[in-house]
Order: C-alpha cells, then sequence, then structure tokens
C-alpha cells in the first residue's frame, strides 16, 4: 500500500535532473515495487540518484521522501554524488577474505587516498565495497567497472594501476 505523498513545494532542480526522472518514473511507476527500478534507471542515467532528485521521485511514485531516501541509504548500490570515472569494486566475502582480501583492500586504499565510497581527489577512481563477485575460485577479486580481475595482489593492482595511468 502506497503512502501519501509528501505535498511540500518541490526544490529547484535542474532540467536534466528533472528530465531523466520524469522519463525513468513514467516508464516504470506502475511495476510493482516500482521505486527499485526507478531508482536503478535514474542512477544509470545519471551515475548517481541526486539528493535533489529525492522529492521528485517521491512525488511521482506517491511515496514519502524518508521512504525514497531511506532505500536509497539501506542499499550501498546507490550513490547520491557522481562516482569517480572508474569504479573500483572490492570482494569482502569470506573466499576473498581467507585469500588475502584485507591486505589487499588495505594496499588499494593506502595506493589510491581513499576509503570506501570515497572517490579520488583527481575524479579517477571511486572505491567500493561489495560482498560478493561471483569469482570465488580466484579469489582475491575486484572488479572495475564490469570487467573481473581475480587472483589479485597488490603487486597485480600497482600494475594495473600504472597501466591504467600510461
Amino acid at each position: 500500500m502506497k503512502r501519501a505523498a509528501n505535498t511540500a513545494s518541490l526544490p529547484d532542480i535542474p532540467d536534466a535532473v528533472r528530465a531523466v526522472v520524469l522519463q525513468v518514473t513514467a516508464r516504470l511507476k506502475d511495476l510493482p515495487g516500482a521505486l527499485l527500478p526507478v531508482l536503478h534507471g535514474v542512477q544509470q542515467a545519471l551515475g548517481c540518484v541526486p539528493e535533489i532528485s529525492v522529492p521528485l521521485i517521491a512525488r511521482e511514485l506517491n511515496l514519502s521522501r524518508a521512504d525514497v531516501h531511506g532505500v536509497i541509504s539501506f542499499y550501498h548500490f546507490f550513490r547520491s554524488k557522481a562516482p569517480g570515472r572508474r569504479v573500483i569494486y572490492v570482494c569482502r566475502a569470506e573466499s576473498c577474505q581467507a585469500m588475502g582480501a584485507v591486505t589487499l583492500e588495505k594496499h588499494i586504499r593506502q595506493r589510491l587516498g581513499v576509503g570506501f565510497h570515497e572517490t579520488t581527489a583527481d575524479g579517477a577512481y571511486t572505491l567500493e565495497p561489495v560482498y560478493c563477485l561471483g569469482l570465488c575460485a580466484c579469489s582475491p577479486a575486484i572488479m572495475v567497472d564490469d570487467e573481473l580481475k581475480g587472483r589479485l595482489t597488490p603487486e597485480r593492482f600497482d600494475a594495473w594501476l600504472a597501466a591504467e595511468k600510461t
């Protein structure tokens, strides 16, 4: 059952963001449980779900702003700020941890100078945790954008990063 929408006035939303939200919600709002598909659609189009878009999403789905914000903040996949040009996902599942992911994670954080959910100062990389990449036989693993990398060591990460920067 849907809750009453927040009828307070909407904040100024940039036209590009407004257009994306309205297009995505118009296409998906009649699906059962439309909020998750809408959030995925907005993030796919904009690279994130900007905080400024939450009131409009809530209005279009007849939900409260708190409902929308609660889902965005609960699922680590959603972000409210645009990510870096490349997103590095580090697997933190048991298999990867048993095979050295903790050491690898510390190395990557130190090498990039960021923690999880942060982006490097130059905007090149965003670091995200993930709790299984399904690459357990090749632990420890990371994924860069959509590319899986298994049996990763700090040295192999450094070699990849050096090649990436050339």
